[in-house]
């Protein structure tokens, strides 16, 4: 029976390769006979895993979607995979599905190895989400996640109510696309039908999603790296406004120190200087990230930069004062 029940597991285990096996390769890795191979393949069926055959010259056997949820059989690496992910998910900003990733986590954590769960424990406690500066995140309903790549899959055009970050709420209707995530927020990427244009919506601002009931036909996307084109649209409405100064240190040096923050706005003035043009959703924001630089530096332009930084500057000598 034990032998019967181990062969029964790598059996399984193989099936759940996204490929077909035929009788005669099965038989030979589990050192059986064909016979064997097709009475393992009835037992499995009744334990309700939907192993499927086919036949003909390309046929095979392989494991298909069923009714219910068969248990699963998953290698270390896999294991430590999910594991990682649905810790993360408890904590995430997902709301909705915490509850059921903390029983699926706690299930799996119970017939974990010790070796795979150190594992796990390591790689949790020396990884670092990045958050959203201090700003209070909003949740998005799972369900709504849910029915928004739905509505995508089956091309249905939408309609929702949009609040922008002032609040003001407008009406959309969109063909979804794409669902992004990044850091604790989602945005769908959508083809704007009002304004011709595509556009990218933070989900935790719509409200009243309804299908119209007509279908829409796919376009090209925007850009080929979807991800990297909602970074560039979130980057263009977190710099609202704009200023260029002169500071003096290596182009290289404030490189490594604004980031991301100063993409494509650094220009080398020599060794020893750079001109500088950054962004922030506020004259105050750019002023502030201006005092990061540990560097002097000469305010070009707007006037209302110059002044931002005066106030902060003067702001911080009472505070030593």
């Amino acid at each position: 029976m034990a032998e019967t029940s181990g062969r029964l597991l790598a059996l399984l285990s193989l099936l759940q390769a996204p490929r077909e096996w035929p009788g005669s390769e099965l038989a030979r890795r589990l050192g059986v006979s064909t016979r064997t191979v097709r009475n393992d393949v009835e037992r499995l069926r009744q334990l309700g895993y939907p192993v499927e055959a086919t036949r003909g010259a390309v046929g095979g056997y392989r494991l298909s979607a069923g009714a219910a949820m068969p248990p699963l059989l998953l290698d270390d690496d896999e294991a430590v995979a999910i594991a990682l992910g649905l810790r993360t998910v408890t904590g995430g900003a997902v709301s909705g599905i915490e509850e059921n990733a903390l029983r699926a986590l706690t299930k799996l954590q119970q017939v974990l190895p010790q070796r795979l769960a150190r594992q796990v424990d390591a790689l949790q406690s020396h990884t670092v989400r990045v958050g959203g500066r201090g700003r209070q995140q909003q949740e998005v309903d799972g369900a709504a996640l849910a029915r928004l790549a739905a509505h995508a899959r089956d091309r249905e055009i939408l309609r929702f109510d949009y609040a922008d970050h002032h609040g003001a709420s407008t009406e959309r209707r969109i063909e979804p696309y794409r669902l992004v995530n990044w850091g604790r927020r989602w945005y769908l990427v959508a083809y704007d039908l009002h304004r011709a244009d595509w556009r990218t919506f933070r989900v935790d601002r719509t409200s009243n999603v309804v299908a119209v009931g007509h279908r829409f036909t796919l376009r090209p996307l925007p850009a080929d790296d979807i991800a990297a084109y909602v970074a560039g649209k979130t980057r263009q409405v977190q710099r609202q406004v704009r200023g260029r100064v002169r500071v003096h240190a290596p182009a290289e040096r404030v490189v490594a120190i604004m980031g991301n923050w100063a993409e494509g706005g650094i220009e080398s003035l020599g060794p020893q200087a750079c001109l500088l043009e950054l962004g922030g959703r506020t004259i105050e924001d750019v002023a502030f990230w201006l005092g990061v630089l540990d560097a002097d530096f000469e305010v070009l332009d707007p006037p209302e930069l110059a002044a931002a930084v005066r106030r902060l500057a003067d702001r911080y000598a009472r505070a030593v004062g």
